[in-house]
């Protein structure tokens, strides 16, 4: 390797590196003067919410892939088990999660064995 190659090496992991590192430090600046409990915050929330709730209705009711392969039935019942484990738990997301991709995968077992 030339000493103008390296050169050039060093000068793009420079160049990265301060790309990088400028808009962390940017986020730090600007979050500390974020009010988490502002009105734009709580817009923002409502939005993602809204964007996940679209996003589990998609995959739910029209599935692509190997998914669709699946019976919509068994993909409502984990949505069911899902959210009363969630909201048993307090509204904690693990258990709700765990729980629909356990009954899921149960379900869709069950009925490759021929049990359902």
């Amino acid at each position: 390797m030339t000493d103008s190659v390296a050169l050039e090496l060093w000068g793009l992991l420079l160049v990265v590196t301060l790309a990088t590192y400028v808009w962390r430090w940017t986020g730090v600046v600007i979050a500390a003067r974020i009010k988490p409990d502002g009105e734009l915050s709580q817009w923002f929330s409502c939005v993602a919410y809204g964007m996940l709730a679209g996003l589990i209705a998609r995959i739910v009711l029209m599935p692509i892939g190997i998914l669709a392969q699946t019976l919509l039935v068994d993909r409502l019942a984990a949505l069911g088990i899902g959210f009363v484990l969630f909201a048993l738990a307090r509204r904690a997301m693990l258990p709700g999660i765990i729980g629909a991709v356990v009954t899921f995968c149960a379900l869709v077992a069950l009925r490759d064995y021929g049990i359902l």
